[in-house]
């Protein structure tokens, strides 16, 4: 290829072409521990970046553009930014964590949001090769972290106002089903166990520092592997010494579907509490454990499914 044909590519497929030769080399710079990558491109040097065409990464992230108003901006969206139904219309660009350039740059973005975590590095440096503003939104598990997200959004889109006016209406909700929460008494809160997957016998749940145990406190419950941090799979002896008055799962298919009956003959949760009622507990996945606008919600019902009826201060 000439010089001059060279000169007529894309910036786009320039960062492509230089990614395939060069993977090989990059991936392995990308060792586990390494800081993460995601970060603002173009968006920190621009005042205002070109907006007109987004593409976003995050269920709740996508929420927040619906809430917004604004999602006539969307021309792309993860695998996770299923709701509203509307959202699930557009081009999907593959898993948040498993993003691939490729993906992302056949719908021509003017512009990319995505939650933090969002990845992997090498396909977000392909991404800010091609110079396309590209913002990382902060997430943490709790009510200010949804508020931030809001603001966050709305201000990479340049509609500061709305956001705010979003983030206000969101932050009193939340402050609602908080308070409901918060009456019951510690001595009268359940403890509840997060599983994500059942896959060969094996649970895996859910401790501190996630999306699950967040919510399970905001809803007035006790994590019941409150001293064990992020997902891990549990042997039978920490499942027992758990003592789950009730199981969570959220809504899935497949080998993730198991039902009471099933769930509670695995030997280990057959001898907890949660097991002497049959108590388990399944909610949508992007609701329950999303942390957007609408949270609220998420906390309201999964407290009346966990203890059967409202806190006398929401009575």
């Amino acid at each position: 290829m000439n010089g001059f044909a060279i000169r007529r590519l894309r910036r786009w497929e320039m960062a492509l072409a230089a990614f395939a030769l060069s993977a090989p080399f990059v991936l392995p710079s990308f060792a586990p521990g390494a800081p993460p990558f995601l970060r603002p491109a173009m968006a920190e040097v621009l005042e205002q970046p070109d907006t007109s065409r987004v593409v976003s990464v995050g269920g709740a992230i996508t929420e927040i553009i619906y809430a917004l108003g604004e999602e006539n901006r969307l021309v792309g969206r993860d695998s996770t930014s299923i709701y509203p139904e509307a959202a699930t219309k557009l081009p999907d660009v593959g898993y948040m964590r498993q993003l691939a350039p490729e993906g992302v740059l056949a719908v021509n973005p003017t512009a990319i949001v995505a939650v933090e975590g969002s990845g992997p590095p090498e396909a977000l440096a392909v991404l800010k090769e091609a110079n396309i503003p590209f913002t990382s939104v902060p997430e943490t598990y709790d009510k200010d972290g949804i508020v931030n997200k809001i603001r966050a959004v709305g201000a990479f889109l340049g509609v500061k106002e709305k956001a705010e006016t979003l983030a206000q209406s969101v932050e009193k909700d939340l402050a609602a089903a908080m308070a409901d929460s918060a009456a019951r008494p510690q001595g009268e809160r359940k403890r509840v166990l997060f599983i994500l997957s059942t896959q060969g016998g094996r649970v895996l749940a859910s401790g501190t520092g996630t999306a699950a145990a967040g919510i399970i406190e905001l809803a007035g419950g006790v994590n019941a592997v409150g001293t064990l941090p992020g997902y891990k799979a549990l042997t039978e002896e920490a499942i027992i010494e758990a003592k789950p008055d009730v199981v969570l799962m959220m809504n899935r298919g497949g080998s993730h579907a198991a039902g009471p009956d099933e769930l509670f003959a695995l030997p280990a949760l057959s001898l907890t509490p949660a097991a002497k009622n049959k108590a388990l507990i399944r909610m949508d996945g992007l609701h329950l454990l999303g942390f957007g606008p609408r949270t609220a919600g998420a906390i309201r019902e999964l407290n009346a499914a966990i203890y059967g009826k409202k806190t006398n201060a929401s009575q």
